[in-house]
């Protein structure tokens, strides 16, 4: 039996592109950690995809992982459209590469290592692990004002 971890993840991007940060929150047996970070030139949708694989990254071994997201870019991309995409070669439906494949697949291989139920929840509607890993990933952005 896999060790079950919750895990709250955010991306932030001032501008599109601009500079970004990504926020996580993993909750473990009453244990919590908080990572963040960024990038001076990105896309919000970079920072969504950055936060769940620095995530999935920090875990030791195969795990069930809960994931928290208010990015339906990210949760689509996980339930419906990856499957699609590695069968057609990278490509989206439009016969065009899929943008910010790099991470895809980094992800698709991180995700390989556990299991992974993905959950969508609104943004900036109190939800707390939401909350808090928004903080973080603006926290991200702040990093690379300076």
């Amino acid at each position: 039996m896999n060790d079950k971890v919750m895990m709250f993840t955010d991306g932030a991007c001032k501008g599109n592109p601009g500079p970004g940060g990504w926020g996580v929150v993993l909750e473990y047996q009453g244990h919590v950690r908080e990572l963040s970070g960024g990038d001076e030139d990105t896309t919000n949708n970079r920072m969504e995809l950055m936060a769940v694989i620095k995530g999935l990254q920090a875990l030791k071994r195969p795990c069930d992982v809960e994931l928290y997201t208010d990015s339906k870019y990210v949760q689509q991309g996980v339930n419906e459209w990856i499957s699609k995409w590695k069968t057609n070669g990278w490509r989206s439906s439009n016969g065009k590469s899929v943008k910010n494949s790099d991470l895809w697949l980094q992800l698709d291989e991180l995700i390989q290592q556990h299991r992974v139920i993905i959950h969508w929840v609104k943004g900036h509607s109190g939800h707390k692990g939401n909350e808090r890993a928004d903080a973080l990933a603006n926290m991200g952005v702040e990093q690379n004002f300076n």
